[in-house]
């Protein structure tokens, strides 16, 4: 592994991964040293097959590249790869920075940066930080298995809290749960939006995209647990898998149980492919379903994200759903949150809308 080809301009760039430079040596500082890295395995069965790069990060907080569509600009990943296995996962790519696989090493060799609460502490505290809110989980999923050993997100958001500074958590992973007491805290002083990504609710359909996740419905029941505490949560649809998710029938169960778990809005985003994530799920696609191979060429031929036309039908879909069912969608270009408490009481009935990540 070329850990000294690591540099604060890879893939937590400004300018985004891929970003032109004169080559891996001609970048930043290291985000931390070769020689300061631990790897480790776990001999239980939640982590067997996995391995564990524990290093010490030189910084925590990254800004998010210009000219992307995320209504945000700054964000935390305090891991890289994720256990979650999602075929589709965009963020393979960044695995290649490691000079690791972005397929099954994605899945199975997590980079897990040890002083993540102590950076973000340290950023949160200097003069030059304006508390711009923060997004956490836009790249890996911060409660994905290995925070379930690490706990690197309580000291997260404890950091959050105490300089009352607004952040937002998207994620697929039930651990958050665990969280909530801090999270109650944090809303109390700050702006707080959580999200939770759920994109169908077809048993089958899960077991074989998302392998390492909570199932669809155990993620729904996180969401009534949240709403049921007084923290406002929305769901992400995404993503909607062509051919494989977007029946109307398949699109009616997921916005149903969505609705039935007390979300706040519900926002569908089609699957996009990635370079890294484009041949991984390509692969996965040819061994599981290789009659709709050529479909997809077809339907992918312009780029990574879905056709326009695609799109625009899928949104208009899940909205007259979610209006059905008394929901109503994210609006675009506000950041997500939840009043604090103080507010709470003054707020108009249905109070403020939770909106998405897209």
């Amino acid at each position: 592994m070329r850990w000294n080809h690591l540099a604060e301009n890879a893939a937590d760039d400004p300018a985004g991964p891929g970003t032109a430079a004169a080559g891996p040596d001609a970048r930043a500082a290291a985000l931390f040293d070769a020689d300061a890295v631990t790897t480790r395995t776990f001999d239980t069965p939640e982590f067997r097959g996995i391995t564990f790069h524990e290093v010490r990060a030189r910084s925590i907080v990254n800004r998010v590249p210009g000219a992307s569509r995320m209504p945000f600009e700054w964000t935390v990943n305090p891991y890289r790869g994720c256990s979650h296995a999602c075929v589709y996962c965009f963020a393979r790519k960044t695995h290649s920075y490691l000079d690791l696989d972005t397929g099954l090493g994605f899945d199975s060799q997590i980079v897990v940066k040890t002083n993540a609460p102590e950076l973000l502490r340290h950023r949160l505290g200097g003069r030059s930080w304006q508390g711009a809110h923060i997004a956490m989980g836009t790249n890996v999923d911060c409660y994905q298995r290995a925070e379930g050993r690490y706990r690197l997100m309580p000291g997260i958001i404890e950091a959050l809290r105490d300089y009352a500074n607004p952040f937002s958590v998207l994620t697929k992973g039930t651990l958050i749960l665990r969280d909530l007491p801090l999270l109650q805290q944090a809303a109390e002083v700050t702006e707080v939006g959580v999200c939770v990504s759920v994109g169908f609710t077809d048993h089958e359909l899960w077991r074989t995209v998302e392998p390492g996740t909570p199932s669809p419905g155990r993620r729904l029941d996180a969401v009534r647990t949240l709403t049921e505490h007084g923290l406002s949560c929305s769901v992400l649809m995404a993503p909607v898998i062509p051919f494989l998710g977007d029946s109307p029938e398949q699109l009616r169960a997921t916005v149903r149980a969505i609705a039935e778990s007390g979300a706040t809005s519900v926002t569908p985003l089609a699957l996009h492919l990635r370079p890294g994530a484009r041949e991984w799920f390509m692969s996965w696609l040819t061994a599981h379903h290789p009659r709709l191979v050529t479909r997809y060429e077809q339907l992918y031929a312009a780029g990574a994200y879905a056709p326009t036309w695609y799109q625009r039908r899928i949104t208009r879909t899940v909205h007259e759903l979610a209006a059905e069912y008394g929901m109503g969608p994210a609006r675009r270009g506000e950041a997500r949150r939840i009043p604090p408490s103080r507010q709470a009481e003054e707020a108009p009935a249905g109070g403020p809308t939770q909106l998405s990540l897209m």
